[in-house]
Formats: structure tokens, C-alpha cells, sequence
């Protein structure tokens, strides 16, 4: 049965099973990019109106387009490849952190309301530091306030510290060759 809703994007549904019994609903809509054409929308929820499926769909299709420039330019899923859980939700944090960072800047520079241009001004002042000098002078910082938690802290950070830059690449850790935990 073809049931049409009063919608005007949205022909009409069709609930149909498929070869291994499932109940599927299928919603007919507008191609909104080419007229002449309609998108076939599935559910497996067959009580949902067509409506709530379109609108569905319009979130799902958001985030699709929020995944495809995370894959293709900040490279989610290519940059790093790992089996362990944990490393794949920090690499998967690290990028969109920088999507976020991006985004950001994009509104600064295109939305009046923001400071951007007062910041960009002050930029100039600040001289640039170069990514080395940058991870040297924030592990410099951060063992400086290790050295003022408890002794068994201290101790526990400096192991979990010493393990991390040992498993790393040689020249990470010849940026933190000259580490001192001595105060």
C-alpha cells in the first residue's frame, strides 16, 4: 500500500519486506538539487511518520557532512592505524580538535560579531615559536608543576612519563633528552 502524505517534498511511503523478512519503509522524496528526480528514504522503523523519517535523515545528513572533510582533509581513518581502543578515541579526539580549531578560525574571520581582527592585530606583537621550542617549553612547565604534587604522585607521573617518551619516535625523544626532574 502507498500511503501520500500532504508534504509537498515528500511523495509518499511504501512498506515493503525484504528477502529475509524484515519490514522496511520506504519514503519517496524530492530531490531537492534536481527536481525531476525523488531520493528513496529506508527505515526499519515502520511505525515513524514519513515526516520524523525526512527529519531523520536531515540530522543523519548532517553529520555525513561533518564526517566526509574529517576523512578527506584532516585525515580521520588514514593519518593512523591502530587495534587498541584507547588510541583510536584519542586519534579520533585529535582530529576533531582540530576541526573545531578550524572552525573557529573560520567564524572568527567571517562573523562580525567576533574579535578577530582585534586578535590578528595582536598577533603581529607575538613572535612565533617554532612546534620544538613550543613541546620543550610545555614539558619544561609541566614537570615544573610535578615537582610540587607528593612524592608518590611524582613518582608514579616521572615512570608514566619516561615510558611514554621511550615508546615514541627518536627524534621525540630528542626533544625531551634534556629533561630534569630534579627541582
Amino acid at each position: 500500500m502507498v500511503r501520500f502524505e500532504g508534504a509537498r517534498n515528500i511523495f509518499g511511503s511504501l512498506v515493503v519486506t525484504t528477502k529475509t523478512g524484515i519490514p522496511v519503509k520506504i519514503v519517496f522524496v524530492r530531490n531537492r538539487n534536481k527536481k525531476s528526480e525523488c531520493l528513496y528514504l529506508l527505515s526499519t522503523d515502520v511505525s515513524l511518520s514519513d515526516t520524523e523519517i525526512v527529519r531523520i535523515y536531515g540530522n543523519r545528513w548532517s553529520i555525513e557532512c561533518f564526517f566526509r572533510p574529517s576523512k578527506s582533509f584532516l585525515k580521520l581513518g588514514t593519518e593512523f592505524q591502530s587495534h587498541n581502543y584507547g588510541a583510536m578515541v584519542s586519534h579520533t579526539t585529535i582530529v576533531f580538535t582540530r576541526y573545531i580549531i578550524l572552525e573557529w578560525i573560520r567564524r572568527n574571520q567571517n562573523d562580525q560579531k567576533t574579535y578577530g581582527v582585534l586578535f590578528l592585530m595582536f598577533c603581529d606583537d607575538i613572535q612565533d615559536m617554532d612546534l620544538t621550542s613550543a613541546l620543550q617549553s610545555l614539558m619544561a612547565l609541566f614537570v615544573e608543576h610535578i615537582l610540587t604534587l607528593s612524592t608518590d604522585i611524582t613518582s608514579i607521573i616521572k615512570c608514566k612519563i619516561s615510558e611514554w617518551i621511550a615508546s615514541q619516535a627518536a627524534f621525540i625523544r630528542a626533544l625531551f633528552r634534556d629533561i630534569s626532574w630534579e627541582s
